[in-house]
This record gives C-alpha cells, structure tokens and sequence, in this order.
C-alpha cells in the first residue's frame, strides 16, 4: 500500500508480526524519509537501485555507527553510511515509524527498492558475535532452533556466508553459499556450525566465521517456535 508517514512517499508491504517489510520509492534529490510500515525500528535493512549497475548497500544495527557494507562484496565494513543515511543509519532519525536517507538513496528519479527487517522473539533474531577462533567455538543464542543464517565479518574482507538446515539436515552444517558470489555451493574442508536447539555454536577457525576476536553480524530465522523445538 501507499505510506506517506514520510516525506518521500512509499509504497509498502509490510509483515508486521514477521518483522519484515519490502519497501519501493522514487527520490526528490534531496534527505528525505521514508515509510517502512513496521511497528519497530529496523534492525537490518539492504537497499538497490533498480535502474543502475550498483552495489547492494547493507545496515545492520550492530556496525559501528556510520558504517554500511554491501551484499555483493567482500568488503569490511566502511565509514560511508552517511552517504546512504543521514548520520548513518544506526544514528540517524530512523524509527518506528521512518527511515532517514541522505540524499544518494533518494536521487531525482531513482527508482529504489528496500528490504527491512526486525528481530520477532522466537521467530528471528538480528545480532553479533565475536569469532574465538576454536572448533570449540563461540555459541550464539537465538532463542530457537534456526532454519536459515546468514553472516558477514565486519572487521576484515571476507565472503557472506549462508546456511540451513534443508540441506544440510544434521549437524555439523558445513554446505553453504556465497551471496556475494555466482558461486555453485560449496562444503566447506573444516565443520562451520552447530544447529542447536536455542541457538547456533561455531565450528569453523576459518577467518569467515570465527576468527579469533572477528566480529560478525548475522540475521537469522527459526525452525519452528522455541517451545516445539528439539535438540539434534
């Protein structure tokens, strides 16, 4: 539907109760905010431009304020989130309500195209984790046993990585993809993760996942409601 609780209008469909919203809007050349139509603030939100060659920009809650980093790259995080948002995205004046954009993601003309999420207890969890670099490694808790993860270190140039428990339906979990990448799957040679009933334990050293004192951001959603869940 139409959203004008900006002052860009959008237009918006939204999941409250998922946490999740796809939003779509055209710039005035200048900052501006936008409608998200969720009953919280964003927590992860990608954006794209639909009309040019340009990267995915990517804002997480947990990037050092004024950071972005873009989904199709290997890129750490870097200190151009003010371009996208106004004072970045994590100390702009997005809200419950709106998204505040500086004016490159509100160009004249551009049609643009946003994805937005928020943690649902229970359902998802948008977080970060610091790497140990051991096989017995960091435990992340979720709150439920997740169905899908995605992640990205955000200190060091490293791949995004994605797993599931479709295809890979014991533990360890060890198939995954590279949405920065046009790469087939790929197993990785070392275990990556553990899914567990509350949450997600890493097994991998490698420097994508769990490197020693790496940071890492992650979206994450459940297998089924906490209290239906079983160990594996």
């Amino acid at each position: 539907s139409s959203n004008s609780d900006g002052t860009i209008t959008s237009s918006v469909s939204a999941n409250q109760d998922a946490g999740f919203s796809i939003i779509s809007w055209t710039g005035a050349g200048a900052d501006g905010t936008i409608g998200h139509g969720l009953t919280q603030t964003p927590e992860f939100f990608i954006t794209k431009d639909r009309n040019n060659t340009r990267n995915w920009e990517g804002f997480h809650k947990d990037l050092t304020a004024g950071y972005v980093l873009y989904l199709n790259l290997t890129n750490a995080q870097n200190n151009t989130g003010s371009t996208y948002f106004q004072g970045g995205f994590s100390a702009s004046g997005t809200n419950n309500t709106t998204i505040a954009l500086s004016s490159y993601l509100a160009q004249t003309g551009k049609p643009m195209i946003g994805y937005a999420f928020h943690s649902v207890e229970g359902y998802s969890k948008v977080g970060s984790y610091t790497g140990n670099g051991n096989s017995d490694g960091t435990f992340v808790y979720l709150g439920f046993r997740p169905r899908w993860v995605l992640w990205k270190r955000t200190d060091a140039s490293q791949s995004w990585f994605l797993l599931d428990s479709a295809r890979d339906t014991a533990n360890v979990a060890n198939t995954f993809l590279r949405p920065n990448t046009t790469d087939d799957e790929d197993t990785a040679v070392n275990s990556i993760a553990d899914f567990l009933s509350n949450g997600f334990k890493l097994r991998g050293t490698g420097g994508d996942v769990n490197a020693s004192n790496g940071t890492y951001i992650y979206l994450a959603f459940a297998e089924a409601p906490f209290k239906y869940s079983n160990a594996r």
